[in-house]
């Protein structure tokens, strides 16, 4: 008996449509995609399995870790209007102007560490040159020069302005920091009646119940 023999056809996709999309998701990531700068102080921070976010506003941090092998603390604050009306407040206490230019830049900076009198000079770098390791030598906190209490001041007026809200506080604090420099920055937080304020870490895994046994 013969063998009936099966006709191929050959089958074609039209990819017109599919490639179209993935342009245009391709085009869409590439617009809004924004670099990440490097940090200007990098610390590793301890681990522990707590999962609970800081919030998005109203949010201050202070870094504590090494610039050029010394102890370095670095200010940050969340938002840009905030920002603005922080230095605002800082330039009037001190005694010193800056230009709208530089006010839009540091509105940019997400944190910093240098003496006010340095501002100048920073806020002029590139965002790269800014914070390559060692520019930023931290801010004054000593008990003859404390530029970090007045900038946490400061910023907790600017926020109240702003936004009508009282700022939070994190402490951002290499894993390797003695703990000395940690309760210094907690004392000046005290000092303020800013008795609490989160400490950052980074996640790890919880162990098995076996492993708590």
């Amino acid at each position: 008996m013969a063998k009936i023999k099966m006709s191929k056809k050959a089958t074609s996709i039209d990819m017109t449509a599919m490639c179209d999309v993935a342009f245009l998701l391709l085009t869409f990531f590439i617009l809004t995609a924004t670099a990440k700068l490097p940090e200007p102080i990098v610390v590793d921070t301890p681990s522990s399995t707590v999962q609970t976010k800081l919030p998005e506003t109203d949010l201050s941090t202070l870094t504590i870790g090494k610039s050029d092998g010394k102890d370095a603390v670095f200010f940050g604050v969340k938002g840009k209007d905030v920002r603005v009306k922080t230095l605002e407040l800082m330039a009037e206490q001190y005694k010193m102007t800056f230009t709208d230019q530089e006010k839009q830049q540091f509105a940019l900076i997400d944190e910093f560490g240098v003496p006010i009198e340095a501002l100048k000079q920073i806020l002029a770098m590139s965002g790269a040159d800014r914070n390559k390791p060692n520019v930023q030598p931290g801010i004054p906190h000593d008990s003859i020069n404390n530029q970090l209490k007045d900038w946490i001041y400061t910023a907790r007026q600017a926020n109240i302005a702003v936004a009508d809200k009282e700022l939070e506080f994190a402490i951002k604090g290499d894993a390797n920091q003695q703990y000395p420099k940690i309760k210094q920055i907690m004392d000046i937080l005290q000092d303020q009646k800013i008795n609490s304020f989160s400490l950052v870490t980074g996640l790890r895994a919880a162990p098995r119940p076996s492993e708590t046994k």
